[in-house]
């Protein structure tokens, strides 16, 4: 076994177990091996649970000669460090949390039900506050496509692990950008669900409903299938409704002709963003490719207004929040305790106009789906940044640089809408470009059916980072 069967991604590994071609144990095997040859390279792993994956791969065999069936039976997946696994410590990528959990989270015990395999927990930076993978307590996360940039964050460790071949699957969380932010720096697929889609169980309306569960993923069909497993029956407020049909059915359906626009104009937050002609021509060129494709793509920028300023507010409070909630906060580092105090400072009236602004700036944004199905906008200003950008520096100087290069994601978590990041080929350096499409409330399916669709033109799926 080899290489392709590392980068063949969830969904064909899946297959390729029920059919007998590989089985559980040399899967799990064969991360194990690429983690242990690869990972020293990347730091993308916080623990790797050898042994208890491969007594699970054993199990799995069990049930295959027993005749079950089960959508993700025998596949190896990787956890973000922020959701709970029985028996293990949840860090959320910090030395703060001394105590192992009980229970597996909601999503995970469905992915487990699933007959998922967890080879290990993925790294992210302290309470997945940034857009970038580095910790005082867990060093630095890389790019395997330049270990001197960023795999971005805050799933940075999940989507450097799904590029590099180490796992074909990982989950990751979009607070602000998280998921979309790691695909795009690394070059994979990332799709942030419609807010309540997975539920977010034991933790409910994190960072003020901004937060969401999900995945990062090689292929389109990947994402599809962790959705219809992880999605439904949420107990949060707003929660959608079930899809009409499943993920994986629809990913396989062409999308029919659709009207989408096209913008590089950001909302501003704390401070006016910056884009690079990189990213502007990544916008146009996949413009040009849905045209080709038969879609009508058309400039047109959203009507953002004063979005930043009600979004920002929900982003520190929920920081202060989770900061207020740790068990030794001692540990934190400085700059983590220092955004918790940013929080603290937006007085309380002002949080309370931002969450019931929502409605308001929902209706305003979104009217550009009563002529369009989709927005294509830049996932952030350029691509992946150096490392340690911002080491050293402080909370304000941070927060401001990212509200600079990643002003696109945090409006639709501030809306709850769902959004993708998708590859859109590599920058005169290799290093990974991607677009960014939202669609209407609860409409995932018209985005995994255009990802689809994008993915049979150019696959990125072949795609293999030096680092592999």
């Amino acid at each position: 076994m080899g290489d392709e069967i590392a980068f063949a991604g969830a969904a064909n590994q899946a297959e390729m177990v029920r059919a007998g071609e590989v089985s559980p144990s040399e899967l799990v095997r064969l991360c194990l091996e690429r983690i242990e040859r690869i990972d020293p390279q990347l730091n993308s792993f916080r623990v790797v649970l050898a042994e208890r994956a491969l007594l699970e791969a054993e199990q799995a065999e069990a049930r295959l000669k027993g005749g079950e069936e089960r959508p993700l039976l025998g596949v190896p997946i990787a956890l973000k460090d922020e959701v709970d696994l029985a028996g293990e410590t949840t860090t959320r990528g910090t030395d703060a949390f001394p105590d192992r959990v009980g229970a597996d989270s909601e999503m995970v015990r469905r992915l487990r039900e699933a007959g998922a395999i967890v080879v290990g927990k993925t790294l992210l930076p302290e309470l997945a506050i940034c857009g970038f993978t580095e910790s005082a307590t867990w060093g630095v996360s890389r790019n395997p496509w330049d270990p001197q940039r960023t795999p971005g964050g805050s799933s940075g460790g999940s989507a450097a692990a799904v590029a590099a071949g180490l796992i074909p699957i990982a989950s990751a969380s979009d607070g602000a950008g998280s998921i979309r932010i790691p695909a795009a720096s690394c070059g994979v697929f990332g799709l942030k669900p419609q807010r309540g889609r997975i539920s977010l169980e034991p933790r409910f309306e994190h960072w003020n409903g901004l937060s969401v569960n999900g995945c990062v993923s090689r292929t389109v069909l990947d994402t599809a299938l962790w959705l219809d497993v992880a999605a439904g029956d949420s107990p949060e407020p707003g929660a959608p409704p079930r899809p009409q049909r499943p993920y994986v059915e629809v990913a396989r359906t062409p999308p029919g002709r659709l009207r989408i626009a096209h913008s590089t104009a950001a909302p501003r937050a704390a401070v006016p963003p910056t884009v690079s002609e990189e990213a502007r021509r990544a916008v146009a060129d996949s413009a040009e490719l849905l045209r080709s494709l038969g879609h009508v793509a058309e400039p047109r920028d959203p009507d953002w207004g004063g979005i930043g300023n009600n979004s920002v507010p929900r982003y520190l409070h929920g920081i202060a929040e989770d900061v207020d909630g740790v068990p030794l906060p001692e540990r934190l580092e400085r700059r983590t305790r220092a955004m918790a105090r940013l929080g603290r400072l937006v007085p309380a009236g002002i949080f309370e106009n931002a969450r019931r602004a929502e409605v308001a700036d929902a209706a305003r944004v979104n009217a550009i789906f009563e002529e369009f199905d989709l927005l294509m906008t830049p996932v952030m200003g350029g691509t992946a940044l150096p490392v340690r950008r911002w080491e050293g520096r402080g909370a304000l100087w941070t927060l401001l640089g990212m509200s600079r290069f990643y002003p696109f994601c945090l409006p639709w978590n501030h809306l709850g809408n769902p959004a993708m990041s998708v590859p859109a080929g590599f920058a005169a350096d290799g290093v990974p470009l991607a677009v960014q499409f939202i669609a209407r409330p609860g409409d995932e399916a018209t985005l995994l059916s255009l990802a689809a669709q994008l993915e049979a033109e150019r696959p990125w799926a072949d795609a293999r980072p030096p680092i592999s």
